[in-house]
């Protein structure tokens, strides 16, 4: 089997910055630290404010905006807060905003699709955005993108990366479907008397405003005691506005600036290992999937991310007995008009769903379950199915002695995806010299790839730090699978 490394590789670059909140959760150091900052006079804190602004200001873009917004976290603690000065704003702001470096652990785990515009290209030339997991302090992750081009020779080209990046605007006031929310709340088990005389007054579809306006009527004295099952519906309420929302980027921002950081409580400790696919529609047109896995240090939560531009995006939960676990990944069409995903509900075997909804998700039908000895520990999905004339591409990882990830193929039917058309008895890709080396050694893992004039652009990570991208003939591979070879 042939394999044609492209000699790309993407390090974490520790000089991606953003400014976030650097907060204390101890009020009486909040209050503290205000109450020292209100006793300078003006001058001081006009000179001070310089001073920083001088040394920041060549490293961000929006910096008075991030200390603005830092601000208004605290403004609470000052009685006399619209008094203020605007530089004594920025300057409390400041103070409590701090650098994070996005990616100065690793850059890796992704995953590649056509970028939506394909326009100027010479014939046999691809668009691509690759999405990336960057992990930095604290190993929080996010999403970040890169684009680049694929020419009629194979040869990839990624676009220079931007020194800034730029955290994406929260949607103070998204909108729900009423049926979704309903469900959701069914499937936790939280259908009460209270729940019911909560969403009962509201429509169809409802915004966040008007969730909040239906709880206060519902729970007119909030000093009254509530049982446990209302507080805990009322918690559940919360947590499932907060995981559902919308974030946009400025139009004029490059791709390499835009980054998904997490911005829920279940995503405090990272958004992990995004998986982008893009899906067609009947009518041809394309809307952008990716799972992936938030994480809030203790538990998991599988989530969808929607979008057509790559500027505007919805998150959403992922709801049904058959997404539980980690390893999502949708297929890019429907199947007999209806939708159908890769999970893994045991964390060790492959599964299949069906739904007419992408938001939910049940009845799981066990697809593949781990069988030679370098997946013989577990296996999961490296990203979405890919269609070809002989079946659906699904690439897998495997875990097998000394956790040694290595990645696999599998071919399913086109037309029955729950039947296995062939299988290749040993890796397709296995971590190798350098690529064994990293922060998490012997590790190669993909998220998604793709398939370009008759090759496989197949993009890994390396030992969850660096990035690269292989292409392999793809003709090779479908034959080593459908005639029952093994891969060499």
């Amino acid at each position: 089997m042939r394999h044609y490394p492209t000699g790309l590789l993407l390090r974490p670059d520790t000089r991606r910055v953003v400014v976030r909140p650097f907060i204390s959760t101890d009020p009486l150091r909040v209050a503290n630290i205000i109450g020292r900052a209100l006793g300078l006079d003006e001058s001081e804190v006009e000179k001070e404010l310089a001073l920083v602004r001088a040394d920041f200001r060549g490293r961000h873009i929006d910096l008075d905006e991030n200390w603005l917004r830092h601000f208004e976290k605290v403004q609470s603690y000052i009685s006399n807060h619209e008094e203020l000065t605007l530089v004594r704003k920025l300057f409390i702001g400041a103070l409590f905003s701090g650098e994070y470096a996005l990616e100065s652990a690793a850059l890796f785990n992704p995953s590649i699709v056509p970028h939506p515009d394909q326009s100027n290209l010479s014939p046999g030339e691809l668009r691509f955005i690759l999405s990336l997991r960057s992990t930095g302090e604290g190993h929080i992750s996010s999403i970040q993108f890169r684009t680049g081009v694929i020419d009629r020779a194979y040869s990839i080209r990624i676009e220079k990366t931007t020194p800034f990046v730029t955290l994406p605007e929260l949607n103070s006031n998204p909108t729900y479907h009423k049926r979704t929310f309903l469900d959701k709340l069914s499937e936790m088990g939280l259908e009460n008397a209270w729940a019911s005389s909560v969403m009962g007054r509201l429509g169809k579809n409802f915004a966040l405003k008007e969730l909040d306006e239906s709880i206060r009527e519902a729970v007119p004295d909030e000093t009254s005691p509530h049982t446990r099952d209302v507080q805990r519906t009322l918690e559940c309420m919360h947590w499932l506005a907060e995981s559902n929302y919308q974030i946009h980027f400025p139009p004029f921002s490059q791709m390499s600036e835009r980054i998904i950081f997490p911005v829920t409580p279940n995503e405090s400790n990272g958004i992990e290992d995004a998986s982008f696919v893009r899906f067609l529609e009947d009518d041809g047109s394309p809307t952008y999937y990716a799972t992936y896995t938030a994480y809030n240090g203790r538990v998991i939560l599988p989530q969808l991310i929607e979008t057509t531009d790559f500027l505007n995006f919805h998150v959403l939960t992922l709801n049904g007995q058959a997404v539980q676990n980690k390893g999502m990944a949708l297929f890019p069409r429907r199947i007999d008009g209806r939708y159908a995903m890769l999970t893994r509900q045991d964390d060790e075997s492959l599964y299949l769903a069906f739904s007419d909804n992408p938001h939910f998700w049940s009845g799981p039908q066990l697809l593949l379950v781990p069988r030679q000895p370098w997946e013989i520990v577990k296996l999961g999905n490296c990203g979405s199915p890919i269609e070809t004339e002989d079946g659906w591409l699904v690439l897998t990882h495997g875990v097998g002695p000394m956790r040694k990830y290595c990645i696999g193929a599998t071919l399913l039917d086109l037309h029955d995806p729950t039947k296995i058309v062939g299988q290749l008895k040993e890796p397709l890709l296995q971590p190798e010299g350098n690529d064994r080396e990293g922060y998490v050694p012997n590790v190669v893992y993909s998220c998604g790839s793709l398939i370009h004039n008759q090759r496989l652009i197949l993009p890994y990570g390396i030992s969850d730090s660096a990035s690269s991208i292989v292409s392999i003939e793809l003709g090779e591979l479908l034959a080593a699978l459908t005639q029952g070879h093994s891969c060499d």
